[in-house]
């Protein structure tokens, strides 16, 4: 896993067409800003029931939240 240090405002590049924006850092979060195309899929990890099937979107289901 590369692990980088960044400040708000300062981004990074995945690829030729994923930028990742660091938007806000506070006491227990991270606020990211996600450049990418329409087509790529975008999904927080903890809504994927199979982590495997994480590229493909038609493969993800969502879990159900706990009442």
């Amino acid at each position: 896993m590369l692990v980088l240090s960044r400040k708000p405002g300062e981004r990074i590049r995945i690829g030729d067409d994923v930028t990742l924006t660091i938007v806000r850092i506070g006491p227990n979060s991270v606020r990211l800003g996600i450049d990418a195309p329409r087509s790529m899929s975008i999904v927080r990890e903890e809504l994927c029931v199979n982590f495997s099937d994480l590229p493909e979107a038609s493969h993800m289901t969502e879990k159900t939240p706990s009442p």
